[in-house]
C-alpha cells in the first residue's frame, strides 16, 4: 500500500511537474523529496545554489526562504546540509567519488548528524590522528548513528583531558578534607560510647591535629 504523502512533498512535487526535468531546480526537488535517502546529492545541488544565488532567479529574496519555501527544508538543516557536504568534498573527496558518482545502485550513506559531528570532531584540539581515523571509520564505514558517534568522542577527548596542578591539588585536598571529617565523627562516637579507652581518643585527637598542621604546613 502506498504511503500518504505529507503536504511538503506534494508542494514539492506540484512545483517539479512545472520545471524542465534537466534542470537544476528539477534535480535539487527531487533529491529534497528523496532527502532521507540521498543527503549528500542535496547537499551537493544546495552547495551550487547557495554559491551561485540561483534562488535569487527563481524568485526567492533569501536561500534561507528558498529552502523554507521550495524545498520544505529548515534554514538550520539546509546549513548543516551545505557544511557536510564540502566537509566531504574538502577532507574525504574519495568518498564522495564512492559513494555518489561511481555507484550505479542505491548505497548506505552515513547519516548527516553524523559526518557533522566527524566535521566538528576535526578541529577540536585533543583530537589525535589515530583517534580521527577511528571516529572516521565509525561514521564512512560503519555508518553509527549521531547518539554513538557522540558518545565515542565523548569518550576519546576524556581520555586525553588534561588535569592541571591546581586541579589535583583541590582533588587532593578534598580527600584529606573528608578524611578529617569521617576521624572527627568517629572520634565523636567512640568517646561517647566508651569503646576504646581515653589514652586511644587522644591519640585520635593527636592524629587529627598532624595531619592539619600538615596541610597548613
Amino acid at each position: 500500500m502506498e504511503m500518504p504523502k505529507t503536504k511538503a512533498i506534494s508542494r514539492i512535487e506540484g512545483k517539479m511537474e512545472t520545471l524542465d526535468e534537466q534542470s537544476l531546480r528539477y534535480e535539487t526537488l527531487q533529491s529534497a523529496r528523496q532527502f532521507k535517502t540521498s543527503w549528500i546529492e542535496l547537499g551537493q545541488y544546495l552547495q551550487t545554489i547557495w554559491r551561485e544565488k540561483h534562488f535569487k532567479s527563481w524568485g526567492y529574496t533569501s536561500f534561507e526562504t528558498y529552502c523554507a519555501k521550495e524545498i520544505a527544508v529548515k534554514h538550520t538543516t539546509a546549513l548543516k546540509l551545505l557544511r557536510s557536504y564540502y566537509f566531504l568534498e574538502r577532507e574525504e573527496p574519495s568518498f564522495l567519488k564512492t559513494k555518489l558518482h561511481d555507484s550505479d545502485k542505491v548505497v548506505q550513506l552515513p547519516s548527516v548528524d553524523s559526518v557533522d559531528i566527524l566535521r566538528l570532531a576535526k578541529d577540536k584540539k585533543g583530537l589525535e590522528g589515530e583517534d580521527y581515523k577511528t571516529l572516521r571509520y565509525r561514521v564512512l564505514d560503519k555508518g553509527e548513528e549521531p547518539k554513538e558517534v557522540r558518545s565515542k568522542l565523548r569518550s576519546i577527548l576524556e581520555s586525553h583531558a588534561e588535569v592541571s596542578p591546581a586541579d589535583e591539588q583541590r582533588k587532593h585536598m578534598a580527600t584529606i578534607n573528608r578524611f578529617l571529617g569521617t576521624l572527627r565523627n568517629l572520634r565523636k562516637e567512640v568517646e561517647g560510647s566508651n569503646i576504646v579507652s581515653q589514652k586511644r581518643v587522644r591519640e585520635i585527637d593527636q592524629l587529627i591535629a598532624n595531619i592539619e598542621k600538615d596541610i597548613v604546613g
